[in-house]
């Protein structure tokens, strides 16, 4: 393939390293002091590009991405009230797209097995549910993209929970007593590339499902699978489409 890089930071770099690894080519790299070079003229002989920028820019990268054709992965978090007009424009293209709050393979298994253990749970009010998320303190948008997946994901299915509401500790916020919200902590400390805890609770046990990336490879490493895998393709796509295939 033919890649395009969009977001020259970490984990840009080490998309980088896993695209050149698994033999393919980095043919254009975007970053924030050359973000006009982002063009159709630019992208005309990309496969795919990935995209990881910010909350701020990512939805006009993508677009442009799906004006000119080319097939786009982003995993940028932080901007999806603008999701569904991306996953529609691509449709009237007839591009490919995907997103992802996480690309690693091992979250989005640990997303399928969140799902059927809230399912499990509906019937058992006894146990109440929240959500810890983990980051570096670099990270701009609080609660994570996968705290929201997570979150989003059990109230489809736990008839008792019907939002979620976010708490930041190191900015003095306090826990918020809410039978019906589900409660993400997000905590910012280091460099955590990220850990997440989903964890019922009753007055007698504990169940907690737990995920601890150790480093951006896993997140570049999914990223390039998705990209090898819409490559080609027509259509909007999910990390659940490439479990299927």
């Amino acid at each position: 393939m033919n890649v395009a890089i969009i977001g020259y930071g970490k984990m840009g770099h080490e998309i980088e390293r896993v695209l050149q690894q698994r033999g393919h080519t980095v043919s254009l790299i975007i970053d924030y002091n050359n973000t006009e070079a982002l063009n159709a003229q630019s992208l005309k002989n990309i496969d795919v590009a990935i995209e990881f920028t910010t909350p701020d820019t990512a939805f006009n990268n993508i677009t442009t991405c799906i004006n000119a054709g080319v097939a786009v992965v982003s995993g940028t978090t932080g901007w999806t009230n603008r999701l569904q007009e991306a996953q529609q424009l691509c449709r009237e293209k007839g591009g490919a797209f995907m997103y992802s709050s996480n690309y690693s393979l091992g979250v989005n298994i640990a997303f399928r097995i969140n799902r059927r253990l809230a399912e499990l749970m509906n019937p058992y009010s006894v146990y109440d549910v929240d959500i810890e998320e983990i980051h570096h303190t670099q990270k701009k948008d609080a609660p994570s993209g996968t705290a929201i997946t997570l979150a989003s994901d059990i109230i489809t299915r736990l008839d008792r929970k019907q939002s979620w509401h976010c708490i930041e500790p190191q900015k003095g916020e306090q826990s918020v007593d809410s039978s019906q919200s589900i409660e993400i902590t997000s905590l910012r400390e280091g460099t955590v590339p990220g850990t997440h805890t989903v964890k019922y609770e009753s007055n007698d046990d504990i169940l907690e499902i737990k995920h601890t990336l150790k480093s951006r490879s896993a997140l570049a490493t999914g990223a390039v699978i998705a990209a090898e895998f819409i490559c080609g393709k027509s259509g909007v796509f999910t990390m659940d489409d490439l479990f299927k295939e």
